[in-house]
């Protein structure tokens, strides 16, 4: 079980659990180990490559070959990543020369000649018809051959394993730490609370799950293991159906549910009475998901359980036999009747709603007095909002000094994002400042005072992780609207997918921009070759998985943005194929290596999201001729089939255009509102020799053992309860 489960811990944390074994000579096994994690960009800490010396031999190698294993998923060095063209980048050939000696091919062939000259005389030749077109043409083996090995570099990425605590408690510690996040989860990282719940059920559990997705995958292993349910809603009940069904515990898309025992019918319908039973007025929360609740009834027979009077009062609402009336339909009707000032009186107990509605009373608001009325109430109610809420509220009010009429970004829940006129009325100059100037002051209140913050500036940029599913899985991504900067000479993106049961054909593509948002040019599987650099070649069916790169000189580029981009041309979508990641290497100019090279990797990233064009991330250059990357994580509805970055050049645009413009609150915003007694920006070199709080892109060897360190990985905790 704990072998099991240490993949989740170094994936998490980037520490390996303390190997328990017998002490021995292992430090030959350890140096072995050590370099072999260098060979793809990671590193024991000092203090981890001592721990593993005084252990036997067998038990350094069992450690070094399960964490092999999962470094090299990390940094996506568990494939074999080929390329159609086998010298890449060097000899790659001009789009049109390469289309005509594939036509020449096929009329050599025999068995193809007579479809090809069928074709030709109709004036349109199909290139997935020609038998040398999208199909690797040599071995993996036989590609290697044909590159130089990867010269080291100062600027290649290493990351540093540390030494973790015993594997119960680096599971336990995990296990709390997303439980009990102030944040929303990602997808995967829900999946990996699911396999930790079950693990520590009847272990020490958080003082707190504000997040109810987190609380409805606790509640499936305390009701598997027969403990008392966490539940203070009735849509706690709900996601908790879900969750036995293996449904969408977001409530976000609707969920199958399956048949229940009677035992879990029993608990479910207990939790609902005692939970209408102490607060009857939370009937009201039925009409949000009524569909949904009248399929649970169907499930759990809640007419056979007269005992149980105030759950089945929950079915009667949601089949509209019991009048529950919503609090938003008290809201609704207030604000229909523009009574601000009334609205604003029954959304003061409900601090999060007001919050969330500050904007449009504000619009609504016709009088300097009712104006105040808003603003008063939500300096009088912020300190019992939420700080993700307060965090997001603070960022609204920044980009609403905007102009009326621009563009305005939607992003949903699940990453697909759209494009829309910002019709909205402003909202008033003196009600925002006030606004901003109180969020700043509560947001104050609730930070730690640390003593000495030890900030690595490269995080300063790094924006606030407000939602897990404003981040992808992978190594080294960080959340939407985070800007990094990119050292190098060469930048190389890449994807890799491997369909699931059906012919799928993905197109990795570039898309060059001026200033202005408009095409400069493009590199894709139609484009193999531009100033910029060069495509790999087009790869059409993955049944054993396949890879495609573009290779960029940053010197040559002409515009001022590259936006790598992922094309469903055909087959199963990002959510249906068996694997499917992106990422991006940098490189020196000399360096060569194979056109993967794990050391060289700085981000890699699952694609996992709706739509049929992925955008990743953006990369801009500064006025100063600096690259820097802005992080992305977004959907495009697309078309059905046969996407191209010719047909989405202009949504692609306007769509940057929205997410470079808008004011993002980062990591540089929360640290200027600490009260530390020093605060030190880190040169890189010299540490502290006391405990500090860090801050940084990665955890620096040789901190002080007492000290708070916050990176990627945990940075949600930075954000106020």
């Amino acid at each position: 079980m704990v072998h099991r489960l240490e993949p989740l811990v170094v994936r998490h944390t980037h520490r390996l659990p303390s190997p328990a074994g017998p002490a021995g000579e292992g430090a030959v096994a350890a140096r072995q180990f050590d370099a072999a994690l260098m060979s793809v960009g990671f590193k024991l800490s000092a203090e981890l490559l001592a721990r593993l010396s005084g252990l036997s031999e067998g038990t350094v190698v069992d450690a070094a070959v399960r964490t092999l294993g999962t470094v090299r998923e990390m940094v996506g060095d568990h494939v074999r990543h080929n390329t159609y063209f086998i010298d890449f980048p060097a000899n790659v050939p001009d789009t049109y020369d390469f289309w005509m000696g594939c036509i020449a091919e096929a009329l050599a062939d025999d068995a193809t000649r007579a479809s090809v000259l069928e074709q030709l005389s109709d004036g349109v030749v199909d290139l997935l018809t020609l038998p040398s077109y999208g199909r690797y043409q040599h071995t993996y083996a036989e590609m290697l051959g044909h590159h130089e090995e990867l010269i080291a570099a100062a600027g290649d990425r290493m990351t540093v394993l540390h030494l973790g605590g015993d594997a119960d408690a680096e599971v336990t510690a995990l296990y709390l730490a997303l439980a009990g996040s102030s944040t929303p989860l990602g997808e995967d990282d829900r999946r990996d609370l699911e396999v930790l719940a079950e693990v520590c059920v009847d272990g020490p559990q958080p003082e707190e799950i504000p997040v109810r997705e987190n609380r409805a995958v606790v509640n499936r292993a305390r009701l598997r293991a027969g403990s008392a349910l966490l539940l203070d809603t009735v849509t706690d009940v709900l996601r908790l159906a879900c969750a036995l069904s293996g449904g969408d515990v977001t409530l976000l898309e609707p969920t199958r549910l399956r048949g229940l025992s009677r035992p879990v019918r029993r608990a479910l319908l207990a939790g609902l009475d005692s939970v209408v039973a102490a607060a009857p007025a939370k009937l009201a929360d039925v009409h949000a998901h009524r569909e949904a609740w009248k399929r649970l009834g169907e499930r759990l027979h809640p007419h056979e359980y007269p005992q149980w009077p105030h759950a089945a009062d929950v079915f009667a609402v949601a089949r509209g036999e019991k009048e529950a009336r919503s609090f938003d339909s008290r809201v609704e009707e207030l604000l229909g009747m523009n009574d601000v000032t009334g609205a604003v009186k029954l959304l003061k107990p409900a601090p999060g709603k007001l919050f969330r509605a500050l904007d449009r009373l504000l619009r609504m608001a016709l009088t300097q007095e009712e104006r105040d009325a808003v603003v008063a109430a939500a300096e009088e109610v912020a300190p019992q909002v939420a700080g993700r809420v307060v965090l997001s509220v603070r960022e609204h009010l920044a980009n609403r000094a905007r102009e009326t009429g621009e563009r305005r970004v939607f992003v949903n829940r699940l990453g697909r994002a759209w494009v829309a006129e910002d019709d909205r009325p402003p909202v008033l100059p003196p009600e925002r400042q006030r606004l901003i100037a109180a969020l700043d002051a509560e947001l104050r209140r609730r930070l730690p005072a640390p003593v000495h913050l030890l900030i690595d500036p490269d995080v300063l940029d790094v924006a606030l992780p407000l939602s897990g599913r404003a981040t992808a899985s992978g190594l080294g991504v960080l959340p939407r609207g985070s800007v990094t900067r990119v050292d190098g000479e060469l930048l190389r993106f890449f994807v890799y997918w491997k369909e699931a049961s059906r012919t799928t054909d993905y197109d990795l593509s570039a898309l060059m921009l001026d200033a202005g948002y408009n095409t400069v040019s493009w590199l894709s599987y139609t484009n193999l070759r531009e100033v910029e650099g060069e495509h790999s070649g087009d790869i059409t069916a993955a049944p054993d998985g396949a890879s495609e790169f573009i290779n960029l000189r940053l010197d040559a580029v002409r515009g001022t943005f590259v936006v790598p981009q992922v094309n469903l041309f055909s087959g199963e979508g990002f959510e249906e194929v068996e694997e499917s990641f992106f990422g991006f290497m940098v490189r020196e100019g000399e360096q060569q290596g194979r056109p993967f090279e794990p050391r060289t990797v700085r981000m890699k990233s699952e694609l996992r999201g709706p739509g049929r064009v992925a955008l990743p991330l953006a990369f801009q250059r500064g006025e100063d001729g600096r690259w820097r990357a802005k992080w992305l994580h977004l959907y495009l509805k697309g078309n059905p089939a046969s996407n191209r970055v010719e047909g989405n050049r202009v949504s692609v645009a306007t769509l940057l255009r929205g997410v470079v413009e808008r004011e993002q609150l980062t990591v540089r915003y929360l640290t200027d509102l600490m009260e530390a007694t020093t605060t030190t920006l880190w040169d890189g070199k010299t540490l502290p020799e006391g405990p500090v709080t860090y801050i940084g892109l990665q955890r620096p060897d040789g901190l002080h053992p007492a000290s708070r360190i916050l990176t990627p990985e945990n940075l949600r905790d930075l954000i106020p309860a």
